[in-house]
């Protein structure tokens, strides 16, 4: 049986300050012996920051998981996913998340992140597209004003 992995929007809730520093003080302690939960735990803390730099570092430590143990591949897609997600960084976030989906299509917590990834893609294209178009009517109203304010000039000349 499968454990279940919160949806997305738990995972982007941070940690405390001090739930972190607890996972991080046994990851340190363990040292070069630490073991994978110990590891992956505290990716996870990491990946649920609202820092960036310390979701960064979640990412690296759940991508040498990803890489040494296959029998944590599962729910490293999933967070792996979550902190690309987190940084904005869409194509790899949908790339682990889909990977995940192959495998496990009606996974509910996948799907969710699925659809924000998509929201988050669409309303940036959205607001790429509006302001292109702000661009284009401002680039319109300076042409304009320019040719007005030229003919304004030759006809105070004559």
């Amino acid at each position: 049986m499968k454990e279940a992995m919160p949806m997305a929007q738990e995972a982007e809730t941070p940690l405390g300050a001090a739930e972190v520093e607890v996972l991080r003080k046994q990851f340190l302690k363990e040292g070069e012996y630490v073991t994978v939960q110990t590891k992956f735990n505290y990716a996870w803390s990491l990946i649920r920051s609202a820092d960036r730099k310390q979701v960064g570092e979640g990412i690296k430590l759940l991508t040498e998981i990803f890489h040494d143990s296959p029998e944590r591949r599962r729910e490293c897609l999933y967070y792996l996913a979550i902190g690309h997600y987190k940084i904005a960084n869409y194509s790899e976030a949908r790339k682990f998340n889909r990977e995940l989906l192959k495998h496990e299509p009606r996974n509910e917590q996948a799907r969710d992140l699925d659809r924000r990834i998509d929201e988050k893609v669409s309303s940036g294209m959205l607001i790429q597209v509006i302001g292109t178009i702000g661009l284009a009517i401002v680039g319109g109203v300076v042409t304009v004003g320019a040719a007005l304010l030229a003919a304004i000039v030759k006809r105070s000349r004559q």
